[in-house]
């Protein structure tokens, strides 16, 4: 029999080709939902079986929700204990010979991942994987892969070459499953997975053929998860970051600017630092930062410029932050935090991080990691930078519970000099983090500083 299935999660894992024993790897792609089918080698049906899974020590990162719609809370609502699903999903492998996906090596590992979470004992790695991703590379000969190669096609793509159209609800796991379902019965059906491929003998395809005379059909299923009983859904309540009280809880005082790249960010910003302090000067503005990306090229400029207009110079850059600034073997741009110095130790500091990212940690782009950033710490300013800085982006893509941790790190590490930065250019993920953002500022006495992430002077430049 054929086991298709599909799962839903939380994101990706966090090195690619990490084996899913490596629970570290796997903590960012937690399973969300599972959806399969059980049919017979004639293609019948044997079951069907969809559930969202309860959410427990994590939470459903944002962006993640926006692309299955499955949300934390509704996860809690609707969802079963994982054990409960596992021990389902096992009913199902018990009858299988092959485990079948598209893209199955991503799903074979987020269920081994949970599995050894859950302590369950499992035949899946025992059964053969038939990957309907790699089985119809040849068969859609889409262009684009490495070395002059076909590359794999989307599940979409492959739907779309089989049945001349796309299907609805794409990652919906229960829909996936279906699609997946009718796409890999028709590539059996068409003979581009061979009977040998499946480890049949050849009077295998006629006996299939015999079964489904025509295009294979959608089952037309219902979609909808299993749920425990008098459960529903409710709407959620629309959140806002506005002071519930109505008090003005800020004190007069200078804005300033600290989040501002040049054009010293090359093919990045068009703002020349002389027309950066202009402008900072033409507001009534006091001082004003460049934290261009991971340089410090135009520190002269700016600090000249900054003088003869007689406002603050604040010198600083914006860099990336990785795991391991000296491996070159895997791909890990890290994350944007921004760095101000202080005063000229910290300038120092600062020309000395910039450099190391550029001489020892270039690797697609300059980086350093945290234990250089601890080496070379005195007298910098860190903030937690915009959408792709470590804490908003843990908070929108993986989860709440590794992004505060991560702000604890910085302020263990920095103390008064760590502060978390708010952003408002009316995008709906920065919506979503400045509420959590601002939560943490008050549990965790991190002072909030706004900033605007600027590329351009005016907003017409953009």
């Amino acid at each position: 029999m054929f086991l298709i299935f599909d799962t839903e999660t939380t994101g990706f894992p966090q090195r690619y080709g990490a084996p899913h024993s490596d629970l570290e790897a796997w903590s960012s792609a937690r399973m969300v939902q599972l959806a399969w089918q059980l049919h017979d080698e004639r293609g019948k049906l044997i079951e069907v079986k969809n559930f969202i899974v309860k959410p427990e020590g994590f939470t459903i990162p944002y962006t993640s929700e926006q692309i299955h719609g499955i949300s934390t809370e509704r996860a809690n609502k609707m969802g079963m204990p994982l054990p409960y699903v596992l021990d389902e999903f096992e009913k199902a492998l018990e009858q299988a010979e092959f485990n079948v996906g598209h893209n199955v090596e991503f799903d074979l590992g987020v269920l081994g991942s949970e599995m050894i979470r859950a302590g369950h004992e499992t035949e899946m790695h025992d059964l053969e994987a038939i990957d309907t991703k790699i089985e119809s590379t040849e068969f859609c000969q889409l262009p684009g892969g490495k070395g002059g190669k076909f590359k794999w096609p989307t599940l979409t793509e492959l739907y779309t070459k089989l049945f001349g159209s796309a299907f609805d609800e794409a990652h919906n796991a229960s829909a996936d499953v279906e699609a997946t379902t009718r796409a890999f019965l028709e590539l059996v059906r068409l003979g581009v997975i061979t009977a040998a491929r499946l480890k049949k003998e050849k009077s295998f395809l006629d006996r299939f053929r015999e079964a489904n005379t025509d295009t294979i059909q959608l089952i037309g299923l219902n979609i909808e998860p299993y749920s425990p009983l008098g459960s529903e859904a409710h709407p959620m309540e629309e959140s806002s970051t506005e002071d519930s009280t109505g008090e003005n809880r800020i004190a007069e005082g200078d804005f300033v600017h600290l989040h501002n790249r040049s054009a010293f960010s090359i093919l990045q910003s068009t703002s020349h630092v002389k027309d950066l302090v202009s402008k900072a000067k033409d507001l009534g503005m006091k001082a004003i930062a460049v934290t261009d990306d991971c340089n410090m090229y135009g520190a002269y400029q700016f600090t000249a410029a900054a003088k003869a207009a007689g406002i603050k110079s604040i010198v600083g850059c914006q860099i990336n932050v990785c795991r391991d600034h000296t491996n070159k073997k895997e791909k890990d741009n890290g994350h944007q935090i921004v760095l101000l110095a202080k005063n000229k130790r910290g300038y120092h500091n600062l020309a000395k991080l910039s450099t190391a990212a550029y001489v020892d940690g270039f690797y697609y782009v300059p980086r350093i990691d945290k234990e250089l950033l601890l080496k070379y710490k005195e007298d910098l300013v860190v903030l937690s930078g915009g959408l792709f800085g470590e804490v908003p982006f843990l908070l929108l893509n993986v989860g709440e519970k590794q992004a505060e941790e991560s702000l604890l790190w910085y302020k263990e590490h920095f103390g008064e000099d760590f502060y978390l930065e708010i952003c408002r250019h009316g995008l709906k993920e920065e919506e979503v983090a400045n509420k959590i953002l601002i939560e943490w500022s008050r549990k965790h006495e991190v002072k909030l500083i706004a900033a605007n992430d600027s590329y351009y002077i005016n907003q017409s430049d953009a």
